[in-house]
């Protein structure tokens, strides 16, 4: 026996997350055996995920899993992880819209579906939310299309737009807009709105918490009070959303909101929970954006809210803005979201094998 294995795997950059993207039949099917397979890949647990393909940073220690799909009407299941960097953990409750926007450009590279020319439809069932995506790839009957003129802020250069309409966004995981069927709440006498829209979310106003929400990832990382005083928020959230206990989860994620000051429609900061999003998350821009357009909601005197059913939103973020396109009936509480979309670009980085201890692989 051979002391390393080899995986076959892509490594993508996708939106402005990066990891490797694997076939799920090219893992282990045992979760707990998945799991030890992918923290050693990625290096984890270590600071620096030296040993591993980790950047050692959150939003480069991720990880795509992708099959065929026997589901009707969609080309492939899409498995997301979250690698823990400087502890051993493997999160496969929460999504990364940013991780799938590579989804899409993989499968036509590994021949799961097939390329057209112009642009190929993938549409993509997400395990972790049980939802169906649509994205939309550049392509010619050769290849995957790379190159383009999309920018998106967070990332150098532009690139070949992917565009990403998500379905049955609504009740992620709490199968509600509203969890609780409230707009607003109070958690430690703070109001909050409690919503599912892509990922459950906690959605505050920065001026209740001490914070301008026009602040950087670093200066909130900083301030360790403020994080303590959201974690004790957010697992009250969880419960009352019917989470459970999520301590050591990462949904609900946390948003901040403030009134936008960049030509935008709403300022944003989120949260991965535990440490400042450098950028905005998919999931989060929609679910961001659903809570601006919600009458009652925190973004109450906040949000500009473009007149229509069918609208495109600018989400002010760190490092620029996220256009999310909305398409909702109805307001308040019986508000009802069809869809939500976005532009990301992603783009191969290397194909090739990651290797492992072989040891990993020995019954435990």
């Amino acid at each position: 026996m051979h002391s390393q294995t080899a995986i076959p795997c892509i490594l993508m950059r996708g939106g402005t997350s990066k990891g490797p993207y694997f076939r799920m039949t090219d893992l282990p099917e045992d979760p707990a055996l998945r799991d030890r397979i992918l923290l050693a890949a990625m290096g984890s647990p270590d600071a620096r995920q030296i040993d591993g393909l980790g950047g050692a940073d959150t939003l480069t220690s991720k990880v795509a899993m992708v099959a065929p799909s026997k589901r009707e009407g969609v080309d492939v299941d899409f498995l997301f992880a979250q690698i823990s960097v400087d502890k051993a953990v493997v999160d496969t409750a929460p999504s990364c819209g940013n991780i799938l926007s590579g989804v899409g450009p993989f499968a036509l590279e590994t021949g799961m579906v097939a390329r057209k020319d112009g642009a190929t439809s993938v549409v993509i069932y997400n395990i972790n939310t049980q939802s169906r995506i649509e994205a939309v790839v550049q392509t010619t009957e050769d290849e995957v299309i790379y190159q383009g003129d999309a920018a998106i802020d967070g990332v150098p250069g532009t690139a070949a737009p992917i565009r990403l309409n998500f379905m049955d966004i609504v009740g992620s995981k709490t199968d509600k807009l509203l969890p609780t069927g409230e707009t607003v709440e109070h958690i430690e006498n703070v109001p909050v709105t409690l919503i599912d829209v892509a990922v459950p979310m906690m959605i505050l106003r920065a001026s209740d918490i001490g914070k301008t929400g026009y602040e950087s990832a670093a200066e909130l990382d900083a301030d360790r009070e403020f994080f303590a005083q959201i974690e004790r928020m957010r697992k009250i959230a969880g419960e009352r959303m019917g989470l459970g206990d999520v301590t050591g989860k990462v949904v609900p994620k946390v948003a901040i909101l403030a009134a936008p000051r960049e030509q935008g429609h709403i300022a944003a900061r989120y949260f991965v929970p535990h440490k400042a999003h450098t950028a905005l998350a998919v999931t989060g821009g929609i679910g961001v954006a659903s809570c601006a357009m919600l009458e009652g909601s925190v973004a109450d005197e906040l949000a500009i809210r473009p007149p229509g059913d069918d609208r495109l939103l600018l989400v002010e973020h760190p490092v620029g803005k996220l256009e999310v396109t909305l398409k909702t009936t109805g307001s308040g509480k019986t508000m009802h979201i069809h869809s939500g979309g976005v532009i990301r670009t992603a783009r191969k980085l290397m194909a090739g094998e990651v290797y492992v201890p072989s040891s990993l692989f020995e019954v435990k």
